[in-house]
């Protein structure tokens, strides 16, 4: 059962940008149906492994490419992203402790972030980037 499903919504116009925006949805995904699933502590701790890699990665991408276009709204997006990785980390090592509430917080959460997120931050950055004002 999907927790986040892919939306035009989520789409910033970036190739790359919108590629990964994709595989951290289904990374989400997984998560979220290995806790349904009862997959066992292993297999979730390496998909929180995972997503908090590619999570970082997209970031690092993201940022980038807001410096390299002097992005004024960089400041507010970074602290967005910092946000999220440090929630995905007290999340995790909350996780050893009481797993299915971790869990359930998490997915809480990341859907919660991402929906968020796309909403503002990254729609601000697609209209600033694509539909500048004159």
């Amino acid at each position: 059962m999907s927790l986040l499903r892919w939306s035009e919504r989520y789409r910033v116009g970036i190739a790359a940008v919108d590629h990964e925006h994709r595989e951290l949805i289904d990374l989400i995904n997984r998560l979220h149906d290995a806790f349904l699933q009862d997959r066992g502590n292993a297999t979730v701790e390496g998909l929180f492994g995972d997503l908090l890699a590619a999570i970082s990665s997209h970031f690092a991408l993201e940022e980038r490419f807001m410096r390299e276009h002097g992005y004024d709204g960089f400041a507010a997006h970074k602290e967005d992203h910092e946000r999220l990785l440090d929630e995905i980390r007290e999340i995790m090592d909350d996780f050893r402790d009481h797993a299915e509430l971790a869990g359930q917080e998490l997915t809480r959460r990341l859907d919660a972030w991402f929906s968020r997120h796309f909403e503002t931050h990254d729609a601000r950055l697609h209209s600033a980037l694509w539909h500048p004002r004159t």
